[in-house]
């Protein structure tokens, strides 16, 4: 694959085939712990590590496993036991070295076992039949664009407290109003060429 290939890749996982303000997968954590951007990093960083490498593990057993004993069938079957498993895995290593972070994430972490982000990326791949770099590329520029997009919409929830809108929009009505704008704009680079 040349470079021009994995750029070209890279650009369209982060902006355009974004998969919280274009493919609206992920939406839970995005509207859940947007509010401070301290926990909208952790757990952008935990969805990119889960995201990659429940991809590449995907990879592996898609082609080492379910292929071979021609059992794709239960391809989301094993795709979620192994989403799970990596959680768990995170949830683990974050209560012993971020028990603050772990905390204030508190139920979103667990949910990302059935964020349908991180699932959606492992049978995107899956079905596309792409290689293991491409797979992994693809899932780890996903997760980035997921940080991107909670990241812009936690500043701007931020500013949000602190400006003047009506009544009828405190609290939860405007962040969604927010996220709607945002994900127009982010639609708007699905025309631009690369």
């Amino acid at each position: 694959m040349t470079l021009s290939a994995l750029v070209n890749l890279s650009l369209g996982a982060i902006l355009i085939e974004n998969f919280v303000l274009v493919r609206f997968l992920g939406v839970c954590p995005f509207l859940g712990v947007s509010k401070k951007q301290d926990t909208a990093l952790g757990m952008s960083l935990a969805v990119i590590f889960v995201m990659t490498m429940a991809s590449a593990a995907a990879w592996a057993v898609e082609e080492f496993l379910l292929e071979p004993f021609e059992i794709g069938r239960l391809r989301t079957l094993a795709f979620v036991l192994i989403i799970a498993a990596l959680v768990q895995l995170v949830e683990l290593f974050m209560q012993k070295a971020a028990p603050a972070l772990h905390k204030s994430l508190g139920i979103y972490l667990p949910l990302i076992t059935t964020n349908c982000a991180v699932l959606g990326v492992a049978l995107i791949n899956s079905n596309s039949g792409t290689g293991f770099i491409e797979s992994v590329l693809f899932a780890f520029m996903s997760g980035v664009g997921f940080m991107v997009a909670l990241m812009l919409f936690s500043s701007i929830r931020a500013r949000l407290e602190f400006s003047e809108h009506p009544e009828a929009f405190e609290g939860f009505p405007i962040a969604l109003v927010t996220a709607g704008l945002l994900a127009l704009a982010f639609m708007g680079f699905s025309t631009v060429e690369i």
